[in-house]
């Protein structure tokens, strides 16, 4: 987003109204019936193509077949292909081409991983780069019942990883994942049993060995046996979840009208205006139009042309826009960067709210992620409180989450329950099913003894003479050892098996690998993207499962006997008298009974386990009927694309009118699609096709033939249904927006602000070359995941960001862009490791081009890693992700790659011929200034020198400046040793030694400049009770706030010593090299946290981590940890000088004055230098009272 449209969304049109009170959910709601029919539709028989009989989750068979052309199982359909370009036959060819192509797309890569695995069924992860998650020794150890259906909780095993996982980081076994199950002894020969993830709690993850809940899609194939031994596969780069909702509202879009066919399907290229338009089509659009007279534009009909020359913030055309959006059902606006799409998109909100009726619906706003619904619903939010956000987890605690579907649940807990719903129905049998569930289950919970042979009578796995046999006996010894025996007399196995009866051993046992940690592979914001639509606080917690949860497990079973066969167990158990079989065959017997019994038990649980799941899809269905009382009275309501799919049903019983889609050319057309309810007479789409396309899960599918990364808004525009575009952009430098023509040409013209050198200053340190193709010839590579970078380029660029931020450039402000995943890896590692840079806490911008759409920088530096002699240059051609690269700079805009490779690219030859100095059309004929070269011109402040860079070894011993020598005095006296540098000395480190005379007369201080100068002599330093201040010359401390966040209801030794090790670390890096200016913050006392009356209050010096005080009423607790910089623990007060530091032995004591206090420094102690200042503790003392 273009910050500079933010001011322009603040204050305008509508004031924000105070927080409606919800009076109107107290008052008896009216039951809404569409949800329920909308569900029932579902399942209602509609004439078509087999596709839509094709169940929600793929089966077995359409997982185990990986040749789709060759399928002979009707599980498995030939995919169609897309229409870029021209008509549908019909609605169903339309509607199935892109249910088959979706699916095909979700699938595949699970089937192919099954395969892969299945021919190589020993094999580990690192076989297959990767891309395969394969978990062994897979237990069943228990069922929760949740309300969104039966699970079943698995333990598995890692080793075959190959890593440990840092689950909070990791893509693995996501809440919503396919996975599949195959018996060990089987490897997908003939058997796969598909599931989803239904949780991944981390306390469960965590454990050893991990656990996690699944859904069984079928309940046909749902297992129970504890003893059963799984395999379980993902392919780690699908996401079946998201694609899921959209597969079954494709197939109900069968059973219902489809608004805006005439243009969607028959790709008609005139659209008229919505129908509520033309029933009402004068607009009052003084909230956003105004000119000198105001009544110009209180009533103006939308469907003729506008009143000229208004005044307001959007440029003319953004305007034309605007009235391109409110006279078209199907609005199509393109916003090439920088022109302020969501600034329109939002303006055209606040005109249809301003003109909105009492009765209408709410608006629907969707963007394709979670980030940019927050983005525009904050915008919305300014003049518009009565909005709602669906899905999701936002950060954005003060402005979206107050609004969030489960917070207005909560606010409306008190209305009146609503009457004839389907909730507390279901709710109630759901219940009922579960105490039928646990009952039936209830032989295979935890027990001390074995089966109950009684049982065995009933699910006729016995006869009632061998149950009574077992009982009764045959001989008198037998009696007397049941009546001797506790256990025995409720389980005559005990005695009947004698020893063969074994304790079950545990299935998994705790493992250690010795692996190291799996690297991270998702960003953490990534990785709970991908979580946010499948499972959210509408639901339930995402990372938990809430219900009854019943642990199943085998107790005892018989001795393993070799040499027994089926047979002969069949055989011995014609025998009606249990103790006639031979104790040979007992053991055999006993399991076999045990394999019946669980083989019985879970015929008839699978029955239940479908019965509840039906209960399930019903109790949503009267969630969803609650919450349409709660929505019908807002008058926005934002989701993800996802979303739309998700929650459809709930959307059907709303009936809206309006659908407004940002991001619509970033996502697949089936979800925009399945947006047209039959309620729908607008469709707002806006976007840039020239921007990035959809992402698919299987590249071929990009391609000729099934183009299925086109989107519903490029195909329009293929199709060349009206549109209208944004022109004038207001991001980049003009230098910058002039890379932009080999893919905009002139259509982009530049906003006034952009021209204002105050809007868009130079970038300090290179004497106003604010554009730079660095080209070069350094070879690329390739990494474990086949994901390419360039070292010697890599280091290139972060010696680059290091003089930027040396120049007074916030690294905040520098994005590291690069194509490559590869790349950006070690970009950052490289980063990171720069001490100077992380004592200073910079926070460093390096992301892949895919994930930075619809963001900018003030300085972008681009890396493009491609340089071979096989002329490869692979996602650099093409031009939807090179159009993103090159426009997200707002003042400073730097490429790093082999220019002469990328020549031989059409777009790119366009782009180094403009960067090279080209004259484009319209321009002045002026020369054009050289914007390209094998060298790097700095330019120097302080000498206003020309440093030329070739490689990054060339930025050593450069500090922002020239190579010439600083020569400089300190404030401390002592000179600088460092190169020319920009920054103040005031804000620099001496690392030099004090050298200064003791007073004790000792010598000189051998302490480095900044700390306290302490005589070894005379005594050692140990902790001081008291505050430091930054004095001139010293190293100021900068870690208050990480202090704050570290100790915060922290009182472990162990972890003050982490910390004091990791601020020792930071002075080391900080002394030992030329720093960045740090903040003047002096040594204070602080107080962190207040709990249960008591005070935590901190002391910090630069020699120790010290006397930390639990403090209350005056009182103070000897409960100190005292830790030097090394990690070493001193004695506490209590310890060593309890009663010098006033506190009594008993751990109580009353607080002492500073006179009192200051005695504790230790002799040596230098006063004015690095002392205790008397004023300021005296400021401090007020803290602990």
């Amino acid at each position: 987003m273009n910050e500079d449209l933010l001011e322009r969304f603040r204050g305008a049109g509508r004031g924000r109204r105070q927080q409606p009170v919800l009076d109107v959910w107290i008052q008896p709601q009216q039951l809404n019936l569409r949800v329920r029919e909308y569900i029932s539709d579902a399942s209602r028989p509609v004439d078509g193509g087999a596709w839509l009989r094709r169940p929600e989750i793929p089966t077995a068979s359409e997982i185990l077949d990986t040749d789709v052309s060759s399928a002979t199982s009707s599980d498995i359909v030939e995919i169609a292909t897309n229409k870029p370009v021209g008509p549908w036959d019909s609605k169903e060819s339309y509607l199935s081409a892109h249910y088959e192509l979706l699916r095909e797309d979700a699938v595949r890569p699970l089937r192919e991983a099954v395969s892969q695995v299945r021919i190589t069924p020993s094999a580990t992860e690192d076989a297959f780069n990767g891309t395969i998650g394969i978990y062994e020794k897979v237990h069943i150890c228990a069922i929760t019942c949740s309300s969104r259906g039966l699970a079943v909780r698995a333990t598995f095993s890692l080793h075959r990883t190959g890593k440990k996982i840092l689950w909070e980081q990791s893509k693995r076994l996501i809440t919503g994942s396919l996975v599949v199950l195959t018996p060990a002894e089987d490897m997908f020969q003939k058997t796969a049993i598909v599931a989803t993830v239904a949780a991944r709690p981390l306390e469960g993850l965590a454990m050893n060995p991990p656990e996690l809940d699944l859904f069984i899609a079928r309940a046909e194939e749902m297992e129970l046996d504890p003893a059963k031994e799984f395999v379980m596969v993902e392919e780690r780069s699908g996401f079946y979840e998201a694609d899921r909702h959209t597969l079954l509202a494709l197939q109900h879009m069968m059973r219902e009208p489809f608004p805006l066919s005439e243009n969607l399907v028959k790709a008609r290229r005139e659209v008229l205006p919505p129908q509520y338009v033309v029933e009402n089509p004068v607009y009052d659009l003084t909230s956003v139009l105004r000119n000198n007279k105001h009544e110009t534009y209180e009533n103006v009909h939308i469907l003729q042309a506008w009143p000229s020359q208004p005044s307001s913030d959007l440029d003319a055309s953004q305007i034309a826009a605007l009235h391109h959006i409110l006279a078209r059902k199907l609005a199509i606006v393109q916003g090439p960067p920088g022109t302020g799409k969501t600034f329109v998109s939002v303006q055209a909100i606040k005109i249809m709210l301003a003109n909105r009726k009492h009765n209408d619906p709410p608006i629907i706003i969707a963007c394709q992620t979670n980030h940019a619904v927050d983005q525009i619903l904050r915008h919305i939010a300014a003049f518009e409180p009565d909005f709602a956000r669906l899905g999701g987890r936002s950060k954005d605690v003060d402005v979206i989450k107050p609004r969030t579907l489960h917070k207005l649940r909560e606010m409306a807990e008190s209305q009146t329950p609503l009457a004839g719903s389907l909730y507390p129905m279901s709710r109630k049998k759901m219940k009922e099913v579960e105490k039928e569930l646990a009952l039936l289950l209830s032989p295979l919970k935890p027990s001390k003894t074995p089966m109950d042979f009684r049982l065995l009578e009933q699910l006729g796995v016995l006869t009632a003479k061998q149950s009574d046999s077992l009982e009764h006996g045959a001989s008198k010894w037998v009696q007397d050892a049941l009546s001797n025996t506790a256990e025995a007399r409720t389980s005559p196995f005990t005695v009947w098996l004698g020893k063969n009866l074994v304790p079950v051993p545990v299935r998994q046992q705790a493992e250690e690998f010795g692996f190291e940690f799996e690297e991270a592979d998702l960003a953490f914001e990534q990785l709970r993207e991908l979580e946010a639509e499948n499972v959210t606080k509408d639901d339930e917690d995402y990372e938990t499962l809430s219900g009854s949860t019943y642990t199943l497990a085998d107790n005892f079973t018989g001795r393993k006997v070799a040499g027994v066969t089926n047979d002969k167990v069949k055989a011995a158990l014609k025998e009606q008298d249990m103790w006639k079989i031979s104790e040979m065959l007992r053991p055999a017997v006993y399991r076999h009974l045990q394999r019946e019994m669980k083989s019985r038990i879970l015929v008839e649980a699978r029955d239940k386990v479908l019965k509840y799941n039906k209960l399930a899809v019903d109790r949503r269905a009267g969630t969803w009927e609650r919450d349409e009382t709660i929505l019908k009275h807002q008058h926005i309501i934002g989701m993800t694309t996802t979303g739309l799919s998700k929650y459809r049903g709930l959307l059907h019983a709303l009936q809206p009118k309006i659908v407004l889609i940002e991001e619509a050319a970033e996502t697949l057309e089936a979800p925009v699609t399945v947006a047209c309810l039959p309620s729908v007479q607008h469709l707002i789409l806006v976007g840039d096709h020239k921007q990035l396309r959809p992402h698919t899960h299987v590249k071929s599918h990009e391609d000729k033939p099934y183009y299925l990364n086109i989107s519903l808004f490029e195909r329009m525009v293929n199709n060349q249904v009206e549109f209208d575009s944004l022109a004038k952009q207001r991001r980049m430098i003009p230098e910058i927006r002039r890379i932009l023509q080999p893919i905009y040409g002139d259509l982009i013209k530049d906003h006034p602000s952009v021209l204002n050198p105050a809007n868009r200053p130079d970038v300090p340190g290179m004497g106003g070359v604010n554009s730079y193709f660095f080209t070069h010839q350094w070879n690329e590579a390739r990494d474990e995941h086949m994901s390419a970078y360039n070292q010697s380029e890599a280091d290139m660029i972060v010696g680059f960001v290091e003089y930027l931020y040396f120049n007074g450039t916030d690294t905040k402000d520098i994005t590291v862009l690069t194509f490559y995943n590869g790349q950006r890896k070690r970009i950052l590692s490289a980063l990171m490791s720069k001490g100077h840079l992380r004592v200073s806490g910079c926070r460093f911008n390096v992301v892949t081009v895919d994930s930075y759409q619809g963001e900018e920088n003030q300085v972008v530096l681009l890396s493009l890693v491609r340089s071979n002699k096989n002329g490869q240059i692979g996602f650099l051609g093409i031009d939807n992700r090179v159009c993103v690269a090159l426009s997200r700079a707002k003042c400073g805009f730097y490429l790093f790659g082999n220019g002469m490779l990328l020549y031989q690219n059409k777009t790119w030859r366009k782009v180094i011929e403009i960067m090279a100095g080209k004259k484009l059309k319209h321009e002045r004929p002026q020369l054009e200034p050289m914007r390209l070269g094998e060298q790097l011109p700095l330019k120097c402040r302080n000498h206003n020198e020309t440093v030329v860079i070739k490689s990054a070894d060339d930025f050593e011993g450069l500090h922002g400046g020239c190579q010439l020598k600083c020569k400089d005095k300190l404030p401390c006296g002592h000179g600088c040793d460092l190169n020319c540098h920009p920054f103040s000395h005031e804000m620099f480190q001496c690392g030099q030694v004090c050298g200064k005379q003791l007073p004790c007369g000792h010598g000189l201080c051998e302490q480095r400049c900044g700390q306290l100068c302490v005589c070894k002599t005379c005594s050692k330093p140990r902790p001081i009770m008291a505050n430091i201040t930054g004095q001139p010359g010293h190293l100021p401390f900068d870690g208050q706030e990480r202090l704050s966040q570290h100790s915060r209801g922290t009182s472990n030794s162990d972890s003050w010593k982490s910390f004091a090790k990791e601020e020792h670390e930071r002075y080391s890096l900080a002394a030992a090299a030329p720093a960045p200016p740090l903040r003047e913050v002096e040594y204070t006392t602080q107080l962190l946290d207040i709990t249960n009356d008591e005070a935590v209050v901190e002391h910090v010096s630069l020699l120790t981590v010290a006397d930390v005080k639990e403090c209350g009423k005056g009182k103070a607790r000897a409960k100190d940890f005292q830790f030097g910089l090394d990690g070493s623990r001193s004695k506490t007060p209590s310890e060593d000088s309890s009663e010098e530091a006033g506190v009594s032995s008993n751990g109580l004591g009353e607080r002492k004055s500073y006179e009192e206090v200051v005695t504790l420094t230790p002799r040596g102690a230098v006063p004015g230098h690095g002392q205790f200042e008397k004023e300021d503790w005296s400021q401090r003392e007020s803290l602990l009272d």
